[in-house]
């Protein structure tokens, strides 16, 4: 066999117009009606592989030929020319095209036989190349006041950069091996210090897992809450609509548990018959409260009492701007509460780094249950995240995030003011969110929602968020995402809306 790159491979390929010629040439493979043969609609991407550098011509030949005839462009049954004529149309070695040929029917793109040709196999089924993206947003809203996403324009890409290069300057080649399933020590122990010093948790780095944000916190503690026996947990109500399904995935089932102005109703809680429960204590989704100190003793001495155990969503604990957020629930019993978090509302979801922090009992088995479901979270990743916290880095961009984000709620409250006289917003000033609750001559809630999404105004209410129905038009508003001045012209689209 001739290698790839030798011979008549390293001339020029053919011109267009003799591979225009062979291509009908002498009838031998023409498709018998006088007309070109089936293989040449591949022709065009041929040629570029044969253009190709010597050395890498064979494998782009291969490639160029495999993806022909895996996009349907060389369909099944088609007879391919001999390879010592096609080299010649091509204008590259025969042993380039026979190598290739014989590489693709032993893959199974292509069948042969002695004396019989090479054809297309009728193995192959064309793939569709077309790559949906099925990331949630809204399509085509003038102004979109769906809460959960932070502004992630003032992702600080320079720091970023500047850890990513770092760690990989610094980086042993060791540390890109599989790495602890529970995370880098280096970035377990840098959360340890960060979560102890802003949000009051007793942080073990040896039981603190590195995790694929709070989603999947939620369904590896659930697998193992699962394999305890648990097939319920209790659930905020309103709450996090996504709980459900991760729960689910689990093989758990939810249990809607309401709530009153101090938190977590605790005689429903304990008349429910769970024994796990998942609240979002420092500032509550959607409503907006923190729990009271109250609310907390009595959440943990319920614990206590069925030998329990409560989750909690951290999600957004750093951003308060009346006063400092209140502390995390876990500082309180880390035995008896799971605590959660991610960089998701800090820094961007998309970056799918966060934290579980588990009780002892649970930790053996979380570990393992992490081990199996993935073998660990990527190892640059965490490294990276480490040096943005140790460097500071970290606590400048909350400081930044913090002055945007308040600077932003005023105006939001602003707007509402202005527009919407009377309206009552509730909650504590925190988090990336507000509930307001519209003037009476808004409603009916149904009618509001359809105004407002026939203007292009993307709105969700908070009955959206719980199983009560509600005859107030009360709106969570997220306003992280907006610019102070978007947020006055939505809220006067909205108001233009409703008087239309």
């Amino acid at each position: 066999m001739t290698p790839s790159g030798t011979n008549r491979a390293d001339r020029a390929p053919a011109d267009r117009t003799r591979a225009g010629r062979s291509s009908t040439g002498t009838g031998r493979e023409t498709s018998g009606r006088g007309g070109p043969p089936p293989w040449a609609a591949a022709w065009e991407v041929l040629l570029p592989a044969a253009a190709a550098p010597a050395r890498a011509r064979g494998r782009a030949f291969q490639a160029a030929l495999r993806a022909a005839v895996r996009s349907g462009r060389l369909a099944p049954g088609t007879r391919l020319p001999a390879s010592r004529e096609l080299a010649a149309d091509l204008g590259v070695s025969r042993g380039l095209v026979t190598e290739a040929y014989e590489q693709l029917t032993a893959e199974g793109y292509l069948r042969s036989g002695r004396g019989a040709g090479t054809w297309v196999s009728g193995a192959v089924r064309a793939a569709n190349p077309r790559a949906r993206d099925l990331a949630p947003r809204p399509a085509g809203a003038r102004a979109d006041f769906v809460p959960g996403t932070p502004d992630l324009s003032l992702f600080p890409r320079s720091a970023w950069a500047a850890a990513y290069r770092g760690v990989l300057a610094e980086l042993p080649h060791q540390a890109l091996g599989y790495p602890d399933p529970r995370g880098l020590p280096r970035l377990r122990t840098a959360l340890a210090e960060l979560l102890a010093r802003r949000r009051g948790v007793a942080a073990d780095p040896e039981r603190l897992m590195v995790v694929s944000g709070v989603a999947q916190a939620t369904t590896l503690l659930g697998s193992v809450l699962h394999a305890r026996g648990v097939r319920t947990v209790g659930v905020e109500d309103p709450g996090s609509p996504e709980h459900g399904a991760l729960h689910a995935a689990a093989g758990l089932g939810t249990v809607p548990l309401p709530l009153d102005e101090e938190g977590l109703a605790t005689g429903p809680l304990r008349a429910s018959g769970v024994r796990v429960v998942v609240t979002t204590p420092a500032h509550q989704f959607p409503s907006g409260i923190a729990y009271s100190a109250r609310r907390r003793a009595e959440l943990l001495d319920w614990a206590r009492s069925v030998d329990g155990l409560v989750v909690e969503d951290d999600y957004d604990g750093d951003f308060r701007y009346d006063r400092a957020p209140v502390g995390a629930l876990q500082g309180l019993d880390p035995e008896r509460v799971a605590y959660t978090g991610s960089v998701s509302k800090s820094l961007a979801p998309g970056l799918r780094l966060g934290w579980l922090l588990v009780p002892e009992s649970f930790a053996e088995e979380v570990v393992e249950r992490k081990r199996t479901m993935d073998l660990g979270h990527p190892a640059i990743d965490q490294a990276a995240l480490a040096r943005f916290l140790e460097r500071g880095e970290y606590d400048r961009h909350l400081r930044r995030c913090q002055r945007a984000y308040r600077e932003r709620r005023d105006a939001l409250l602003s707007a509402l003011d202005e527009y919407f006289p009377g309206t009552e917003v509730s909650g504590i000033a925190a988090g990336l969110h507000a509930i307001a609750e519209l003037p009476g001559h808004c409603g009916p809630p149904d009618r509001f929602l359809e105004r407002v999404a026939g203007a292009g105004i993307a709105v969700r209410p908070l009955s959206a968020y719980g199983t009560t129905a509600d005859d107030r038009v009360r709106l969570v508003l997220g306003y992280a995402h907006l610019s102070p001045a978007r947020i006055h012209e939505g809220v006067e689209l909205m108001a233009a809306a409703t008087r239309a």
